[in-house]
């Protein structure tokens, strides 16, 4: 049992370092077996009483330290740190130290990519390449020399501008880099390998040139371009809406295939998971194109908000990734469709999101107490964290936001703040009071909104009330009140807006609740009106308001918000789904009313809507959103309540699903909205088609599908749609789909993630079969998110299985990842630790698993900080 465990850190107990580096040239002779680092160091003492200097590393050889060239021997080394005894005030410090990267399976500091050298430093992998002050508030100006064989390792890349370079004996050369704007140790970077470049320009709003490169392993050159494409975009719309402009004299992305994240935003060379670089009709999905579009605009917009400015400790991770989640929405949302893009955002808050502030892991997007850091990259800092950058620019508006923002880079550019700095900077340039809202940030849980509405028919007067209550946290017992924007419209009979008014003074559609129950009145309104409540998804909260049904097909029809238009649609799915698995199973399903099915009817057909819209308007929640909606977890019934209404669904509007599906189909293959849209919705109709009664027609057309698609959104369409319905054509598809891929790792992927949510009842069986598939392998993280990931969080209704077979197989697979990629295995292990989700049988099987691991040998900090907290909650 590991006995060595790292202790709990806590926000409030930050101090400013003892000492700080101003500078520091890295010299590295490269090798996969044993690379060895000269680390040279500008040491200045910021406390008086500190004596002792205390680095971090881990898993290095130490050969030697020096100050002001002289060897200094009065050190101690321990697992994870030197202690260097009685240094002067200021000093320049020398370490040479040797990493084995051939060794490093965590994928932390340097290590090996298939045939590449590269490393990932965030959030604490520097200390993995050499003895450093690891920490955020710490920023030096990196210069960076290379040196490796040049046959293997033609391409020598790191941060900043390249500056000199030149050619030695044995075949080997060398390349110098040079940042100049200082950074914490974290985005630091460097590449080593042979590639594919493709190579652009561009023109910056002052007239300067960059210079733009993507580096792919050989082969892959022409699934870049809409990489670079995404790229200059995002660059030209960071001018234009926010007034940023690029600050080196190059740009570089590096794609690789192991990767334990999406990509990182490292100063100048920023390196990917190649899931999001890699792209051509052929190999990626709308919803892929769309991923790196995404991505891309996310790790270049953290020039700014990350890099330029950094955070001070990582407690304010939100600071930096809240922000720029925000601006990679508001990025996609201009460039496309952003009705689409706010319902695609909603989605993960009410999905992941929500689930994670009901689990052991609750936190708010500022955490207060962490163990292991890497386990804080999560929804809630990410996601929830926009959310409240969303309801900040909201109550601001857009021109004082930009003030704010501004404000904030000229405060803060070139320093390590921290998230109050940001909002203080907002509530400054805007004049609005924020102290309040502050409560987001320290606040974790979903808060609810229990709404009730009066119609005073004589007075025309309609009265809103509003109580918010926020349900105590396993991290948080004691909730205050938030100020929350709700986004509200009221409607007359004929489906007009009515005005917001009360004694003569006009009121915004946006309300403050600030209070633990508020009641607004408007005045003259001259019918009962139908409310549409947190349009826009104004706060991440939940809503608890009793729409009738009636009310809730009129919003479907009338409603000037899109949002609201799908909000209304999933009510009426809930609706159906709740009275399904609150009735007895003797009695049957109870099926959707012709009402209903007539207005969805009309949705389907609608001419005026955007087919993208339409599809996830008429998309049925999945099943961890259904689940969101109890405190006690039936995954059988959800699984079952919800094919039920797929096959219902697909039977009443057989002649509509077959209709749209061939007058929506787009014969060449384009990357624009309105060709994504109608393919959205013609695969939704093929979904649905699949569980029609005429089983050879439904096979006939996915058949077609498949073998005549020119694009890989359409096969894998096709291929979803035969699995899910369980049809007997799939095994065929399944089969050649992998004939034809088996040799593309990310194109595998989307054949094992069906494979892994597949409805089968031997679902693991297969899965466990495919460890050993030859496109598998549990060394790479994207293979084991496709495969084990999404069995685990995308299948419940089998990895919930009664007899916890599910339970045991995640085991066996963390007990080999806990040492080898601690990481990916703590993302994995989310499912389990939710047992107080679920029924008293499944509880127990549960918890014996995570027992079981809690007891293993050398425990990873990842997995034990998750294990302990389910356990203790």
């Amino acid at each position: 049992m590991n006995h060595n465990l790292t202790p709990a850190k806590y926000r409030l107990d930050y101090t400013p370092p003892d000492f700080t580096i101003t500078d520091i040239d890295l010299d590295f002779n490269l090798a996969p077996e044993v690379t060895t680092v000269i680390a040279r160091s500008r040491v200045i003492r910021n406390s008086p009483q500190a004596q002792d200097l205390i680095l971090d590393g881990q898993a290095l050889t130490l050969l030697s330290v020096n100050i002001d060239e002289q060897p200094w021997h009065d050190y101690q080394l321990t697992p994870n740190q030197l202690i260097i005894k009685d240094v002067p005030d200021t000093f320049t410090l020398t370490i040479v130290n040797e990493i084995q990267p051939i060794n490093n399976t965590a994928l932390e500091g340097l290590y090996v990519s298939g045939e590449a050298l590269c490393t990932q430093c965030e959030a604490e992998g520097f200390r993995h390449i050499t003895y450093y002050l690891d920490r955020p508030d710490v920023l030096a100006r990196f210069t960076t020399r290379i040196t490796a064989n040049k046959h293997h390792y033609p391409y020598l890349l790191s941060n900043g501008n390249r500056i000199a370079s030149g050619e030695l004996d044995n075949d080997r050369h060398w390349v110098q880099w040079q940042d100049p704007f200082p950074k914490p140790s974290y985005l630091f970077a460097l590449v080593a390998g042979d590639f594919d470049i493709l190579r652009d320009t561009f023109t910056t709003h002052s007239g300067r040139d960059i210079d733009l490169e993507i580096y792919v392993d050989k082969g892959n050159l022409d699934r870049t371009y809409w990489a670079m494409q995404s790229l200059k975009n995002a660059m030209k719309w960071d001018e234009q809406r926010f007034g940023l402009e690029y600050d080196l004299d190059i740009f570089m992305i590096v794609a690789v295939d192991f990767f334990n994240m999406g990509a990182m935003e490292n100063k100048g060379l920023n390196i990917f998971n190649s899931k999001f670089v890699l792209a051509k009709a052929e190999t990626a999905t709308d919803e892929d194109y769309l991923g790196i579009e995404s991505v891309i605009g996310h790790e270049y917009f953290h020039n700014w908000t990350g890099n330029r400015v950094t955070c001070r400790d990582w407690f304010q991770l939100s600071l930096k990734e809240g922000l720029t989640v925000f601006r990679d929405q508001e990025f996609s949302s201009d460039l496309g469709s952003r009705a689409v893009n706010r319902i695609n955002n909603v989605r993960i808050i009410r999905g992941p999101q929500f689930a994670e502030d009901a689990s052991p892991m609750a936190h708010p997007i500022r955490p207060d107490k962490v163990i292991e850091m890497n386990n804080f990259y999560t929804v809630t800092v990410y996601e929830k964290g926009s959310e409240v950058i969303r309801m900040m620019h909201t109550l601001l508006g857009e021109h004082a936001f930009q003030a704010g923002m501004k404000l904030y880079f000229q405060r803060h550019d070139g320093t390590a703040a921290t998230c109050d700095d940001f909002v203080q900077a907002m509530e400054d340039a805007s004049g609005i009071n924020l102290t309040q809202f502050r409560r987001w940030y320290s606040q974790s849980g979903t808060p609810e909104l229990f709404v009730t509405t009066k119609y005073d028919a004589e007075l025309q007067h309609y009265h809103l009330t509003v109580k918010q209550l926020t349900k105590p946290t396993p991290d948080q017992t004691q909730k205050q009140a938030l100020h929350i924007p709700l986004d509200i419209e009221l409607y007359d009979d004929h489906g007009q807006p009515i005005a917001l008014q009360f004694q003569g003074q006009s009121i915004d559609s946006i309300l403050n609740i600030t209070e633990t129950e508020q009641t607004f009145i408007f005045d003259q309104i001259p019918t009962q009106p139908v409310i549409a409540l947190l349009r826009e998804f104004s706060a991440p909260v939940k809503l608890h308001y009793d729409y009738n049904v009636k009310e809730l097909i009129f919003l479907l029809q009338h409603a000037t918000n899109a949002f609201t238009r799908y909000d209304a649609a999933q009510r009426l799915f809930y609706h159906s789904i709740d009275q399904n698995i609150a009735h007895t199973k003797a009695d049957g399903f109870i099926a959707l009313t012709e009402q209903i099915i007539d207005a969805f009817r009309g949705i389907l057909l609608s001419t005026q809507l955007d087919p993208a819209l339409i599809a996830l308007t008429l998309t049925p929640p999945s099943e961890n959103e259904i689940a969101n909606l109890f405190d006690i977890v039936d995954p059988d019934a959800i699984h079952q309540v919800r094919q039920a209404l797929i096959r219902q669904l697909a039977n009443a509007l057989q002649d509509e699903w077959l209709a749209i599906y061939h007058t929506h189909k787009t014969p060449d293959y384009h990357i624009q909205h309105d060709d994504m849209a109608k393919r959205a919705l013609k695969n939704l109709s093929l979904s649905y088609i699949a569980y029609i009664p005429d089983i050879e027609l439904a096979s006939k057309l996915i058949s077609q599908q498949y073998w005549q698609a020119n694009n890989m959104t359409d096969m894998l369409a096709a291929l979803s749609s035969a699995m899910k319905a369980q049809l007997d054509c799939a095994n065929q598809l399944m089969a050649d789909f992998d004939h034809r891929w088996h040799h593309d790792g990310l194109v595998m992927d989307k054949w094992l993630a069906l494979q892994a949510t597949s409805p089968a009842p031997d679902v693991l069986a297969k899965v466990k079969s495919l460890l050993t598939h030859r496109s598998f392998s549990l060394s790479n993280p994207n293979r084991v998110r496709a495969l084990i990931g999404q069995f685990v969080a995308n299948n419940p209704v089998a990895f919930h299985h009664k007899e916890g077979h599910g339970y045991q197989f995640l085991v066996e697979i963390l007990m080999e990842l806990n040492q080898k990629n601690p990481q990916v295995a703590a993302r994995l292990i989310d499912p389990l630790i939710r047992f107080k989700r679920y029924d008293q049988v499944r509880q127990t099987l549960m918890k014996q698993a995570l027992n079981q691991l809690l007891v293993l040998d050398h425990l990873s900090n990842d997995l034990y900080e998750k294990i302990s907290r389910a356990l203790d909650d």
